[in-house]
């Protein structure tokens, strides 16, 4: 009873006060004051939520080339408009045993020329060739551990696979081989993407430390802290590397800048709203995109933000629900919301060029239990996948929905692209679509 009592006497607490980095708490006196300065007002300040369509009939001309093999890695902050236009008629299935927490997880695919890894059920690394028969594979886990049912967070260059779990395991094996290159144990589960850099690679744990690794060994070099969230996000953090710069977000949506050498802080920007420990269970922020003089992400909030690369002052902020990697293609960024809006928005300085309704022909009783997962940006179309298991195929142009293809009945993951085919992950397999 005691527990329960302290439990909410402590989001009393924080929900009539603000965090402020020497006492820890915001005073409503210095919110009052800190609201004064028009970019921290902006970060504070709660919009209604953008539900609308605007300028529904306007075409988008698209000037940027398209890339010819695109796929998000560590050496690509955006992957922008892709040459793909396929059939989309799949063309084989990748078997694994059923990943059963699949719809709380985010899974990536580790490409590997013309082969792609992924994970089963009990941890075990599967590499397959492009036609679906598997390579090898591997499982460095022990029972116990197996019964745990770890999810992967995989990176990798040409030379090794790199692994993060959700039970604080990190390890390096040989591509080619499968082969254990080293094994390290952190006293904390890992929570994010992993992104290497030259001999050193970058993971956030649930603690909402960056932690940096030696890639030949896997000792730690240093590690960088942040705000801990009362409630651990089940969201994956995002990072990426710019020159010498690491920018990542932690769980309760901090955006931090971090030099790569030494760990050393650069700048870090809140955007978190006063309510922190009520709020980060579902705060979902999405994956950082970046250009060279600006960060781009959003977040379920009703929050679309673009910061300053250089000193992480906000340039622009706009009501934009959503939690979805966005994209950039010269100076437009492609986002969709999580009521299903297809927005449009000026890179430079933040306005709003179009927003459709790709979710129309839903209805309305189904739409209200479909929420996007994640989408690509072909060369005339944009593929959108669903909770629900469906793949939209959205005009890029128009913003028009063309199609809406069943994958699955359940969630499905966000598409990935390699050499003109399109891969989507499901909870036991891994279809290719041409």
């Amino acid at each position: 009873m005691n527990k329960i009592i302290i439990f909410f006497f402590i989001l009393f607490l924080t929900s009539n006060c603000s965090l402020n980095s020497n006492s820890k708490f915001w005073t409503k006196e210095e919110k009052i004051k800190l609201e004064k300065d028009s970019k921290i007002k902006e970060i504070f300040k709660k919009d209604k939520i953008f539900k609308k369509e605007l300028n529904k009939n306007l075409k988008i001309k698209l000037s940027e080339k398209t890339n010819e093999n695109s796929f998000v890695n560590n050496f690509d902050n955006n992957n922008g408009r892709t040459n793909y236009n396929g059939s989309l008629k799949k063309s084989s299935r990748f078997k694994f045993s059923k990943i059963d927490n699949f719809t709380h997880m985010e899974p990536e695919i580790v490409f590997d020329q013309d082969n792609l890894i992924f994970f089963d059920n009990k941890g075990s690394l599967l590499k397959f060739d492009n036609s679906s028969n598997l390579i090898w594979s591997k499982n460095f886990y022990e029972k116990y551990d197996k019964k745990s049912k770890p999810l992967l967070s995989l990176s990798s260059n040409k030379k090794l696979l790199l692994v993060a779990d959700n039970l604080g395991k990190i390890y390096a094996v040989n591509i080619n081989t499968g082969e254990l290159l080293w094994e390290k144990r952190n006293n904390t589960p890992f929570n994010s993407q992993l992104k290497i850099h030259k001999d050193r690679f970058f993971v956030v744990d649930i603690n909402n430390i960056l932690r940096c690794y030696s890639l030949k060994n896997g000792n730690e070099i240093w590690q960088f802290k942040t705000d801990q969230s009362f409630i651990k996000s089940l969201k994956k953090m995002s990072l990426i590397i710019v020159e010498d710069k690491i920018f990542f977000n932690n769980s309760l949506g901090d955006i931090s800048a971090v030099n790569l050498n030494n760990g050393n802080m650069i700048w870090q920007t809140p955007t978190r709203a006063s309510n922190i420990y009520q709020d980060s269970f579902s705060l979902k922020t999405s994956d950082l995109v970046a250009t060279k003089e600006s960060i781009f992400f959003s977040n379920n909030k009703n929050e679309f933000f673009s910061l300053d690369i250089i000193n992480g002052s906000l340039n622009w902020k706009q009501p934009v629900n959503s939690n979805l990697r966005p994209t950039i293609i010269g100076n437009l960024i492609f986002t969709v919301t999580i009521e299903g809006y297809l927005v449009v928005i000026n890179k430079k300085n933040g306005n709003i060029i179009r927003s459709t309704d790709i979710f129309q022909q839903f209805g309305t009783k189904k739409r209200k239990i479909i929420t996007p997962v994640g989408f690509i940006v072909g060369k005339n179309n944009i593929y959108l996948t669903t909770t629900s298991g469906h793949l939209l195929v959205v005009d890029v142009l128009t913003g028009r929905t063309l199609s809406i293809l069943k994958i699955d009945s359940k969630k499905i993951s966000r598409p990935f692209l390699l050499n003109q085919n399109l891969y989507i992950i499901e909870k036991s397999s891994i279809i290719k679509l041409n």
